[in-house]
């Protein structure tokens, strides 16, 4: 048997990368549906071996982009359903779409193993694993915003627990999310050396305290519950994708939101529908051809009044909407330019006081890049219709009165560790309104545990309202308070869990973030040194 597993090292230096092709592809069943976490930090370890045994920086450069494309590959194989779920490309481009996506985000990966090769390669293998995870966040963080942005999947990600603990996670306040990342990395490493030197009781000691963290109960953060707390109605619709944009479904649509909002005629609450909600145009001033279609008689003040009488007299609801920047076409009609992915807030007389527009915008969803190459091609955005969405200004609170301070944040906006809540009003709760019908099976139990991470790492709580699941109710310390499962019509209705205190990360942001890569690196490369001299003079 340890002959087998001797051989083991020999093969992935014969084939390495292939080796770290079968790496990433393991470390990628770490996150959620499947969350096979030690199968994910296992496969860290080999990856960190597979850096340090580089021979050259070219090799540590193309074994590190390999593990990262076959990683983020699988990762990400939800995005090839959302190519199902429209008639203006053919389905297998999404099967090309996500490995092409992949060519680029590999890179990240590959420059953090460039970086640790070219600082540490002659260190120990745990002043490696230190130098690795150090230039990890730092890539990490720079997919996280270069080009708008993509941190979906970090790796820390993994070391989120079950829904009623935090697991690991529950160092956030203090780290952020893409410094957990570099945590994973380098748990991996020292495991690694550990095993590598021999010392079984180290090793087997440091497995069980991880177990143990992953899996022991939250301990709840002490925070003060508000005297008259905010009472939510959320709810889930249940509105395949394939009934978004059907017109004859959007009066069955309402009366399903009805049912499940109702009653609220003496309840003074927070309603929480979700993205894509409703189809009808509720600002006014458009010309009149874009209210034909609307469900309460072409009227966006009717349309309003009917949603307030839905909610009641003292409620106020947070719904996702879609409102249109009207301009003047070439010929002088007046005509949609361009329109905002936005949420509105509606109180029980049909009057509109507050909404936000979505900031972070999906490429190639809401919008084409490149449209006056890429539409001559037969490229089009997966999102219905041919003007593109237009970013908003960034996280805003809303002052909802008695219904507290909102936050807001539409759909995969919740993904992005740092860029949740406005720095100067702090709200009390973020909404998360979702479409994820178009995810498949792996991209809403993702969404969520990302969900999850955003309200442990600002200590905030998060309520999710999706049209088909999974949506929930999060506290401040990442608990599942309330679910309801894909595919089904639900609501939840309690109290919004109350906030913690502004943690750590909230306060600094990712200034904390690059402190702890540049505190993790100066440790890789001066720790050795210091031991060496302790040695010597000892």
């Amino acid at each position: 048997m340890m002959e087998r597993l001797a051989a083991v090292p020999a093969l992935a230096q014969r084939r390495p990368a292939l080796a770290a092709i079968l790496l990433g592809l393991v470390a990628a069943c770490a996150y959620p549906p499947l969350h096979l976490w030690p199968l994910g930090l296992a496969a860290l370890a080999g990856f960190v071996w597979l850096i340090h045994s580089a021979e050259g920086w070219r090799q540590a450069l193309w074994r590190g982009w390999w593990f990262g494309w076959a990683h983020l590959t699988l990762a990400n194989n939800w995005i090839a359903t959302a190519f199902t779920h429209q008639a203006k490309m053919p389905e297998f481009l999404g099967w090309l779409a996500v490995p092409l996506l992949c060519i680029y985000l590999a890179w990240y990966p590959a420059l953090a193993a460039l970086a640790a090769h070219g600082l540490a390669r002659k260190r120990p293998l745990w002043a490696f694993g230190l130098v690795l995870a150090g230039a990890w966040i730092v890539t990490e963080w720079l997919r996280g915003w270069v080009f708008t942005g993509y941190p979906w999947p970090p790796v820390g990600l993994m070391l989120l627990g079950t829904w009623d603990t935090p697991g690991m996670a529950r160092l956030l306040p203090f780290t952020g999310t893409y410094a957990l990342s570099g945590l994973a990395l380098l748990i991996a490493a020292m495991l690694l050396a550990a095993l590598a030197s021999r010392r079984w009781l180290i090793s087997a000691g440091g497995a069980l305290a991880l177990t143990a963290l992953m899996v022991a109960p939250s301990l709840h953060v002490e925070v003060t519950q508000p005297a008259d707390p905010v009472e939510y109605t959320l709810v889930q619709p249940h509105i395949p994708q394939s009934e978004i944009n059907d017109g004859s479904k959007f009066e069955e649509q309402f009366a399903r939101l009805t049912r499940l909002t109702a009653p609220g005629q003496n309840q003074s609450r927070i309603v929480l529908w979700p993205e894509s909600a409703v189809p009808d145009y509720l600002e006014e001033g458009y010309p009149d051809r874009y209210y034909f279609q609307m469900t309460a008689g072409g009227d966006p003040v009717l349309a309003r009044k009917r949603i307030g009488k839905v909610i009641g007299p003292q409620s106020t609801l947070l719904t996702g909407v879609v409102n249109l920047n009207i301009g003047v076409r070439p010929d002088g009609i007046p005509a949609a330019v361009s329109a905002r992915n936005s949420v509105m807030a509606i109180d029980g007389a049909g009057a509109i006081v507050g909404g936000y527009d979505k900031a972070h915008l999906v490429p190639y969803g809401e919008y084409l890049p490149m449209r006056p190459i890429l539409e001559p091609l037969g490229l089009s955005r997966l999102v219905a219709g041919s003007i593109d969405y237009l970013p908003g200004p960034g996280p805003r609170t809303l002052d909802l009165g008695e219904h507290g301070k909102a936050g807001v944040m539409i759909c995969y906006e919740i993904v992005f560790s740092g860029a949740v809540a406005e720095d100067a009003n702090r709200p009390d709760y973020i909404f998360n309104p979702s479409n994820d019908g178009w995810f498949g099976a792996w991209g809403p139990p993702q969404h969520l545990a990302q969900a999850r991470m955003r309200a442990i790492e600002e200590g905030l709580p998060v309520l999710r309202s999706t049209t088909t699941g999974i949506s929930a109710v999060i506290d401040a310390n990442g608990v599942v308070r309330g679910t309801i499962g894909m595919g089904k019509a639900d609501k939840l209705e309690g109290f919004v869990p109350a906030a913690a205190p502004p943690t750590l990360f909230a306060r600094w942001g990712h200034g904390l973030t690059l402190a702890w890569a540049a505190l993790l690196i100066a440790l890789g490369l001066a720790l050795p040194r210091v031991l060496a001299l302790a040695r010597a003079r000892g």
